[in-house]
């Protein structure tokens, strides 16, 4: 990806690990070079330096990574803009902007704009516009980076000779993106094409057949995708000895579109609008589905389409409980269960009262309706430890070993 001197900076907070190295392309245009922050080393003392300590824990990671990065003299605050995405509904981060923009007055970078990606029509005079390129690419960077995600997180641990896995991985990184970032081959018929071609080459990768805890790995979107933080969770369980599962991002993609955009106060949309989702959850689906499909004929391990999913968890979850990662946490207990993953890692924000409603609300109805499962649920604080987040996450290991 070449910058031009007509480019800005695009700065985008870290959020998830396995996609954005794909969706960064989406972004990149005559005017923007976008650029996914890597700060990590005093992020949370930026963070409650200029935000209250009662805000969500993304939120103080966010604030302290985009002061962080700009006070690490990398980039030409004159020259640079930041993009922050929003949900847009009762979620704490729709009130992100105001946040990042009193945070950047105080500490001296006023001259520095922050734009909002979202669907929902929040903050309009912040939103970036969401062209058909840049949704092609998106669309291609979130699924692809969904497959690579879930087969190297199973085959990983398996694998005969160390580091096939994780090369295997670097070159479809490396190919996926020269693709998105020329927005070529990225059809839907050219992406089901290359499902099978990237599942058939993580099937071939020789793998031992050994017995090792399984874990589902479920919670607050941050959280679960992005290493910040869940305190680095998955080089800690690669540490143990252990295969964990965490679900794709288009889950929760197909899910905002079901439960945020279909309807209105739990009404169904028949205006233009409306019907515009339905056909864009209908594509979304069917992409998935295919994508599904690739993985399971090659014998690998991958949850239901959406449709699947979301019926599987009929009778456990209130679907009405949408805001947030509302019922779709839940949801993911359940599928992860039923599918063998009887252990589970819960992971919340401290300060996310819709994770903690929605998602640890439901946990102990959960383990009465699946006896056999165990799960631990992790709250992720800038007051926490790190010691204390490990043990938990022992006893659910020690839990593990001893059933074997």
């Amino acid at each position: 990806m070449r910058r031009k001197p007509s480019q800005k900076t695009l700065l985008i907070p870290a959020m998830l690990d396995a996609h954005f190295p794909l969706l960064k392309y989406a972004f990149y245009s005559g005017k923007y070079y976008p650029v996914v922050m890597d700060a990590s080393k005093d992020i949370v003392h930026y963070g409650l330096k200029y935000v209250h300590n009662d805000l969500c824990y993304p939120g103080i990671l966010i604030v302290g990574q985009i002061l962080e990065t700009l006070n690490s003299g990398k980039y030409d605050v004159n020259q640079t803009v930041i993009l922050e995405p929003q949900a847009g509904d009762a979620c704490r981060g729709s009130n992100y902007i105001p946040m990042i923009r009193k945070a950047l007055d105080q500490a001296g970078f006023a001259q520095v704009p922050i734009i909002s990606l979202n669907v929902t029509g929040v903050e309009r005079k912040h939103r970036l516009p969401i062209t058909y390129a840049m949704l092609k690419k998106a669309v291609a960077g979130a699924f692809y980076g969904d497959m690579l995600m879930i087969l190297k997180n199973q085959v990983l641990p398996y694998e005969k000779c160390t580091g096939q896995t994780e090369e295997l991985y670097q070159q479809w990184m490396t190919k996926l993106s020269k693709d998105i970032e020329k927005g070529m081959h990225l059809s839907f018929r050219e992406m089901k094409r290359k499902y099978c071609d990237i599942a058939q080459s993580f099937a071939k990768i020789p793998r031992v057949d050994r017995t090792i805890p399984k874990i589902g790995i479920i919670g607050e979107l941050y959280i679960k995708y992005c290493h910040l933080g869940n305190w680095d969770l998955e080089a800690y369980l690669q540490s143990q000895d252990c295969e964990y599962s965490i679900n794709g991002m288009t889950w929760y993609a197909l899910y905002y579109v079901d439960t945020h955009l279909l309807s209105e106060g739990g009404v169904v949309r028949e205006d233009i609008m409306g019907r515009f989702c339905k056909l864009v959850y209908h594509k979304f689906l069917d992409l998935q589905q295919t994508m599904v499909a690739a993985i399971k004929e090659e014998g690998l391990y991958c949850m239901d389409a959406y449709d699947v999913f979301k019926q599987k968890a009929d009778g456990y979850v209130t679907y009405q409980c949408s805001i947030g990662d509302g019922w779709l946490i839940g949801a993911e207990f359940v599928n992860h269960v039923q599918n063998g993953y009887n252990r589970i890692i819960c992971g919340q924000p401290f300060g996310c009262l819709p994770s903690h409603v929605c998602g640890r609300g439901l946990y102990p109805a959960l383990r009465r309706s699946f006896p056999d499962a165990q799960y631990i649920s992790v709250d992720y604080d800038a007051s926490g430890t790190d010691a204390l987040v490990k043990s938990r996450i022992r006893m659910l290991l020690a839990f593990s070993e001893g059933e074997k």
